[in-house]
């Protein structure tokens, strides 16, 4: 089975704009209510974050939700507050984070992240490398956004 990275890369690669290059894809599990949710994947280039649903089997479902800083109202990271330094450092320095995200438009994305440190059984549980990269890649995203 192909991992997520590779899996999901040639479908994100389609929305991307000339010259644009992914820098990294992670997973995330999003609250969409109390009790209700689904997976994303997050592409992270070096302008957007695109924000693809997945149904249960992991393929892409929907519409891509293509975000740049500018459609972002406000951003918080497991307690980290509001402002984009806060998010960016959060992202980077935990195992896991809850990253929520306020856009322009009103929506509201809560989305649930694993870092993937690390070696052995732990890490490929949480993604392993690529995920690590791409969560790496989100959080350098809004550092700079900053």
């Amino acid at each position: 089975m192909a991992d997520f990275d590779s899996k999901l890369r040639p479908h994100l690669e389609g929305v991307l704009e000339p010259g644009e290059e992914i820098e990294g894809i992670c997973a995330a599990s999003q609250q969409k209510g109390l009790f209700s949710g689904g997976s994303v994947a997050v592409g992270v280039t070096v302008g957007r974050l695109l924000v693809q649903p997945l149904d249960r089997r992991g393929n892409p479902e929907g519409e891509v939700l293509a975000l740049t800083a500018a459609d972002i109202a406000d951003a918080s990271a497991e307690g980290a507050g509001g402002g984009w330094a806060d998010v960016g450092s959060a992202i980077m320095d935990r195992h896991a984070v809850k990253l929520t995200i306020q856009t322009t438009a009103g929506e509201k994305l809560k989305l649930m992240l694993m870092r993937a440190d690390g070696g052995g059984m732990t890490a490929a549980l949480g993604g392993g490398p690529g995920q690590r990269q791409g969560v790496e890649a989100l959080g350098r995203w809004f550092e700079r956004a900053g």
